[in-house]
């Protein structure tokens, strides 16, 4: 019988270390990854002969199959990202995004109410923008001058929103650089502590002195082998005698574990309310991600005592209840 041991061990000599299936690798890079570099060189070729880039130069690369992500790779967007632009305009209802875009001339049914938005697909995007001509003028818009827009300025982050400019289609070398650092420096820039938006808390319980913990156990729930047994954000004013306990969750994109994330929530209240009956449990859940998924979001706003997010008139509200409850 083979042991633990050997397990191991063939897992270390028969690692194939990178997978890759050699047929699809080989379809892969003939019809997509050629297809990409003929849509790019050809835009090249025509703003080459009628310098500067013009907007009639990304309509026409939009009508085609994979024209939007042409576009998408030379700015740098993820397909990701844009969904969330375009359901943030469909939720916002804002009159100079709506210009931008040219929404009222979409004459795509949508809800009425901006509460009932479902997201659309990428495909659903990607057909919108190959046959509906207002919405592709809206989206050329968009990639033109999208970095001036009001609206995107408030709620996007500078790193984005510089993205949303005609010179990402000049082919200059100044803006191919600029777009090849942001794309490598993505990950780095999103896992910055200055950026998380937990800060934000943190500054508020230092600014005021008030004591806590963060990123750790309760005591009295490390026994126990379940969800609820996780690490809190932020536990005030100390591990003994928790007055306030807070979780925070902001999620600009969507996943599958925000239903297991919210339940887990849920999970963790009922222990609270055992071992630790006179502390408040706080949520600050907030981003488009847990906009566009309702049924998730149901879920998770139920495991707590309060719910903040991090607009500013909240961030106040939350310190003036911890000043309340701590007596200061």
């Amino acid at each position: 019988m083979a042991t633990t041991s050997d397990f191991y061990q063939r897992v270390l000599d028969k690692n194939t270390l990178f997978y890759f299936n050699p047929d699809f690798e080989e379809r892969y890079e003939a019809q997509q990854l050629h297809s990409l570099r003929t849509l790019l060189y050809n835009l090249y070729l025509a703003v080459e002969s009628d310098p500067p880039i013009k907007k009639s130069h990304l309509n026409t690369l939009l009508q085609k199959d994979n024209g939007l992500r042409a576009v998408l790779s030379l700015n740098g967007f993820s397909n990701e990202f844009l969904k969330r632009i375009t359901t943030m305009a469909r939720i916002l209802d804002d009159d100079s995004l709506n210009k931008l875009l040219k929404r009222p001339e979409w004459n795509i049914h949508d809800e009425a109410d901006p509460n009932n938005v479902s997201e659309w697909s990428d495909n659903a995007i990607i057909k919108h923008v190959m046959t509906n001509e207002a919405f592709r003028a809206g989206f050329v818009d968009l990639f033109f001058e999208g970095a001036a827009n009001p609206c995107l300025m408030r709620y996007l982050p500078p790193f984005e929103l510089v993205k949303l400019s005609s010179n990402k289609f000049s082919f200059e070398t100044s803006s191919f650089l600029d777009t090849v650092v942001r794309y490598k420096e993505k990950g780095s820039y999103t896992g910055k502590k200055e950026n998380n938006p937990e800060e934000e808390i943190r500054q508020i319980l230092e600014f005021a002195n008030i004591s806590y913990r963060s990123s750790i156990k309760l005591n009295r729930l490390m026994p126990l082998n379940d969800l609820s047994n996780r690490t809190m954000d932020f536990i005030i004013p100390d591990l003994e005698e928790p007055r306030v306990i807070v979780e925070s969750s902001f999620l600009s994109t969507t996943s599958s574990s925000m239903g297991d994330k919210a339940k887990a929530m849920v999970s963790i209240k009922s222990r609270i309310r055992v071992m630790y009956p006179s502390a408040l449990f706080i949520g600050f859940v907030d981003g488009i991600g847990w906009y566009v998924r309702k049924n998730d979001l149901d879920t998770m706003v139920s495991a707590f005592d309060d719910v903040f997010t991090f607009r500013r008139d909240e961030l106040i509200r939350f310190q003036l209840l911890l000043e309340k409850i701590l007596q200061r």
